[in-house]
């Protein structure tokens, strides 16, 4: 949350389209189909997008534990030659099995930490504000969004979350549709990547992340759609499901995927996600579908006020449109 820019451009340009809310997640390796970095990069909180400062804009500090599988990556790219490095299987397997070991004993200290808040005085153990802000996780309270991408790195994230008794949400999830089944029977919902992408994997169809969503709503799978590898790029966020409508997704799938399903996923439904009395209201007015590129939004509220949807690419456009003819 510290880390959100309240006078950013990119605000008012997301609210133009339409986006009133949004969840600022950090992510270690810049963004969903990325990698390296820590494991745990921290906590995701849920923001309007209006407010002079943070703490106007936020709605909740915490609504998910942010934890980037590690990925099995042979080939990396050196910097000191500016060459790509292949490493060893046997010994990137190795590196990958003790992450995830030191992931596990993390969570271990952490109810070691939570019994001694509960049972001990403070004056007996040292504060560990680490462990603190884990101890939501392991009680059950709060999930863990879980980004990884590979069919591999889902299954065993998920065997991790089932043995450490978590309650897990996937992130990104390109090849999540090659262990739908899994994810169903486990109840682990999705929050999408881009859909306008090309497939990570190069012998998947070219159509691939556009078929995504449907495939795993078919499946029984709760989804919702996310822009994490830019913010820039949030303000596409209806057209990534309408990709997915025009691809076998139900269209009032699409629409609840980016607006009552997200609330559903992250525990925010008795505050947003619908239109209800005693919501955060949190509204469009367009002149038409939603997830249509052509459609204007007319009017947007947050939390109850009306919101400008004034923004630096109307600007441009509209001193640009009037420059001088030659």
């Amino acid at each position: 949350m510290t880390a959100v820019h309240p006078a950013s451009e990119l605000i008012p340009v997301a609210r133009a389209n339409g986006i009133t809310h949004a969840l600022a997640a950090p992510l270690g390796g810049g963004g969903f189909r990325g990698g390296g970095g820590s494991v745990i990069t921290g906590q995701a909180s849920a923001i309007h997008l209006a407010g002079w400062t943070v703490e106007e804009m936020l709605i909740r500090r915490s609504v998910a534990m942010v934890v980037e599988w590690p990925t099995l990556q042979t080939r990396s790219f050196d910097f000191s030659t500016f060459s790509i490095r292949d490493r060893p299987f046997t010994e990137v397997k190795q590196e990958y099995d003790k992450r995830i070991f030191e992931l596990a004993e993390l969570f271990e200290r952490a109810r070691h930490y939570a019994q001694a808040m509960e049972k001990g005085s403070s004056q007996n153990f040292d504060r560990d504000l680490k462990l603190e802000a884990l101890v939501p996780v392991v009680q059950g309270k709060l999930p863990v969004l879980v980004v990884a991408e590979q069919k591999r790195a889902i299954r065993d994230a998920v065997d991790f979350c089932e043995k450490q008794k978590l309650k897990m949400i996937l992130g990104g999830g390109s090849e999540s549709y090659k262990v739908k089944e899994l994810l169903a029977a486990k109840h682990v919902p999705v929050i999408l990547g881009p859909t306008q992408a090309l497939p990570e994997d190069e012998d998947a169809p070219y159509d691939q992340s556009y078929a995504t969503p449907g495939q795993l709503q078919a499946a029984g799978i709760k989804i919702a759609f996310a822009t994490f590898d830019d913010s820039s790029f949030s303000r596409r966020l209806p057209y990534q499901a309408a990709n997915a409508v025009a691809y076998g997704l139900p269209y009032e799938e699409g629409l609840k995927a980016v607006t009552l399903y997200p609330a559903q996923i992250l525990g925010l439904a008795d505050e947003l996600g619908t239109i209800q009395a005693g919501k955060i209201a949190d509204l469009i007015v367009t002149d038409g579908d939603p997830l249509a590129i052509p459609t204007q939004v007319r009017y947007l509220f947050i939390n109850g006020q009306l919101t400008s949807t004034d923004n630096k690419h109307l600007r441009l456009y509209e001193q640009y449109r009037k420059r001088p003819k030659p």
